[in-house]
């Protein structure tokens, strides 16, 4: 006789009972040329369509820049354990405004897109930073690495974050997962930036799980499910959609006790979703919330504007 009872493990729990990983770190390369290709399937329909198709090509270019440069240089072993001692992010942000990687990296970004087709604003864009001096190229580098992007000269900053996506990126790519820790609610475990808004997974081993998505360098967090990413309040969280549905892909996580709001995406449902080109192209959500007493807590330099 057997000394086992004959009970088999339901195959359907394979992966939910799998802890969840706290920090998924991006594959730069891999990581934007999924999102190209989802900003060009969301550019087929909608009045967006001309702006989607522009950033399918900013992201292409990102993402052939990921694939091309020579590896990064990584983070010093002592910051990255400095920061985990402080339960601080190992990518400082201010370090990166003098970094001569970045600026390598902004310079051949910038040629990278010369082809682009582009809108004339972006153009002009394009070119004034071509002929910025090196002081207001300090200037504006530090607004995006502050994540405080001048409401009147978003086109030129576009360009700039998406140049210093690709370096934070490949960054975040060389640290151990394992060994980062929670920094606080709401800001990525690796450069403290805030989230452009998080997604229920649908992959094995992390269904069902939220992780949040930082714009900056492409890192997800796990996050509990119902829970204010701008707080941290576990109260008075409510739910909305453009769709007034409650089976919609894309809601809009309020909070009642700061009054802000930030975007759920269920890739659980519909795994095509990819956090910021679907931020962009649900611009239709952000308009919805404009007209309540909410205020938007994620950030995305794609949407800035819109």
């Amino acid at each position: 006789m057997s000394g086992t009872s004959g009970i088999q493990p339901d195959p359907s729990m394979i992966g939910r009972m799998i802890k969840a990983p706290f920090a998924i770190l991006p594959d730069p390369a891999g990581m934007l040329l999924a999102r190209a290709h989802r900003f060009a399937e969301l550019a087929e329909s909608g009045e967006l369509a001309p702006y989607l198709r522009f950033l399918s090509g900013i992201c292409t270019v990102q993402a052939e820049l990921a694939a091309t440069l020579p590896p990064p240089t990584p983070i010093p072993p002592e910051q990255v354990e400095r920061a985990r001692t402080g339960s601080m992010p190992p990518l400082d942000r201010k370090l990166l405004q003098t970094s001569p990687e970045l600026r390598d990296i902004i310079s051949r970004f910038l040629e990278a897109v010369l082809p682009l087709e582009k809108p004339a604003q972006a153009a002009e864009a394009l070119e004034m930073l071509h002929r910025a001096p090196p002081e207001i190229l300090d200037e504006m580098i530090g607004n995006v690495l502050a994540d405080a992007i001048p409401f009147d000269a978003l086109p030129p900053h576009l360009f700039l974050s998406a140049a210093m996506q690709v370096h934070a990126a490949r960054l975040a790519s060389t640290l151990d997962a394992e060994r980062l820790v929670s920094v606080e609610t709401g800001l990525c475990p690796v450069c403290g930036g805030p989230p452009a808004g998080s997604v229920v997974s649908g992959r094995l081993g992390t269904e069902n799980s939220r992780y949040a998505c930082c714009a900056f360098c492409g890192t997800l967090w796990n996050e509990v499910r119902i829970k204010c990413l701008a707080c941290g309040s576990t109260k008075g969280v409510g739910y909305k959609s453009a769709e007034g549905e409650e089976d919609a892909v894309i809601k809009a996580e309020t909070c009642d006790t700061c009054r802000s709001w930030v975007k759920i995406l269920y890739q659980n449902k519909n795994p095509s979703l990819e956090c910021i080109a679907d931020d962009v192209a649900s611009l239709g959500l952000d308009l919805l919330m404009q007209g309540t007493e909410y205020r938007r807590a994620g950030f995305d330099p794609f949407l800035i504007g819109y």
